[in-house]
């Protein structure tokens, strides 16, 4: 079991103390192997310090967050460089969380945070299905050689998946191989969440890891990420569909690549704690 130190700063609402937890938050601030515009490790000091300009009731699902024990751990110290170690950090996190019975809620960070994350519920939840909502389709085998990227995140959750168990939503960006490799090992619906209410209705009892990379919002709602795609979703879309996974048993689940550097405006972080919200509700 890890020890947590009580942390100053939480995210808005989330101030339980550890062991009457019913979900853990922690930031991975990691963008290490960031392909294009790199600043996502900043986003769970900035999503914390900014909480408080949002409410803790949701009016959309007329829930109140502080009626739930959720404890804030703080962003994990991470060495510079080395993927490996890194994911090595936070599986043992994760593992932990899990092991007393608490969800995980990790504040990315890149989207390779994910794999240290999926690894932990995986060996805990040998049944585990993964949902991403994302803009990539993450599926490379390598990117520039490497096989620990943000570009391979999914490819790397398939290793210890396998076929049947990964499905992936809002995606409108990718290699033709990856589209193709895709076709042949994971449900991919392209641009929308076309189809996931009966996907949601297919998991029903299952343990799922639920990822959200907030590159699948449309850039002209959210433009502080690493790699914006045009053509992608609205808020209320993406908040419909957390809310179709609703009463799944959703065991960890993350939040990433916002980028507060290219946040000028801070419409961005202001749509990450709404979703972030509405997340721990959907799944409390």
């Amino acid at each position: 079991m890890l020890t947590w130190a009580k942390n100053v700063e939480t995210f808005l609402g989330c101030d339980s103390d550890y062991e009457n937890a019913e979900a853990v938050i922690f930031g991975a601030p990691y963008d290490g192997t960031t392909s294009y515009r790199p600043g996502t490790r900043f986003a769970s000091r900035i999503m914390r310090g900014e909480s408080y300009s949002i409410e803790t009731f949701s009016p959309y699902q007329n829930r109140e967050l502080t009626d739930h024990a959720v404890f804030d751990g703080g962003d994990l110290d991470f060495p510079f460089g080395h993927a490996e170690t890194i994911l090595a950090m936070i599986e043992q996190t994760v593992t932990s969380i899990l092991a007393d019975g608490k969800k995980s809620v990790m504040i990315g960070g890149e989207h390779l945070v994910t794999l240290g994350s999926v690894k932990a519920a995986a060996a805990r939840y040998p049944d585990l299905h993964l949902v991403q909502f994302d803009a990539h389709t993450d599926l490379r085998e390598d990117y520039l050689g490497e096989k620990l990227s943000h570009a391979t995140v999914i490819r790397r959750c398939w290793d210890l998946l396998g076929d049947g168990r990964i499905y992936q939503f809002g995606i409108r960006s990718g290699e033709k191989s990856e589209f193709e490799w895709g076709s042949r090992h994971v449900f991919c619906n392209r641009f929308n969440f076309g189809g996931i209410d009966s996907i949601a209705k297919s998991l029903s009892g299952k343990p799922v890891y639920l990822t959200i990379d907030l590159d699948v919002l449309d850039p002209s709602a959210f433009p502080g990420t690493g790699t914006p795609e045009a053509g992608g979703v609205s808020f209320t879309d993406l908040l419909q569909a957390i809310l179709a996974l609703k009463g799944l048993n959703v065991v960890a689940c993350d939040i990433n690549e916002l980028s507060p550097p290219f946040d000028q405006s801070g419409i961005s972080t202001a749509t990450a704690l709404k979703v972030l919200r509405e997340l721990l509700l959907c799944i409390l």
